[in-house]
């Protein structure tokens, strides 16, 4: 301001380029938060697939009477896990991953679910069987 308290064009020329910039600025932040966030949960999620799969998978080659128990975690969320033939699918809110069980073909359908335990054992007759 200059002795009569008016303000030059350029101080609010300034002001607005500012405003500008800390808006571009403020936008661009959180559209890359948002991003982090996404990947960190789509990798939770394939972790959890991975895990599971890898799980399936020592249950198998361990033998007959073997099992194992897995806890599915419930910090990613409500998240349901479709188990058939060679394929796990994970379902959580709008999201759908997928991974593969190789070679092992599962001949039954399960559903698992966020926050529970189950038991994967392998039967007499070479099945895998969850519970």
């Amino acid at each position: 301001m200059d002795e009569k308290g008016f303000i030059s064009m350029e101080y609010l020329f300034s002001i607005f380029i500012v405003l500008i910039i800390a808006s571009g600025l403020l936008f661009f932040t959180q559209a890359t938060i948002e991003s982090n966030n996404n990947i960190e949960n789509n990798v939770e999620n394939r972790l959890i697939l991975d895990n599971l799969a890898g799980l399936i998978n020592q249950v198998n080659s361990h033998g007959e009477g073997y099992s194992a128990y897995v806890h599915l975690d419930s910090k990613a969320g409500y998240y349901e896990i479709t188990v058939e033939r060679d394929k796990l699918t994970m379902k959580n809110s709008n999201r759908i991953g997928e991974t593969q069980v190789l070679p092992l073909k599962i001949p039954s359908k399960y559903k698992l679910y966020s926050g529970r335990t189950y038991m994967i054992s392998k039967t007499e007759d070479g099945r895998i069987v969850i519970t």
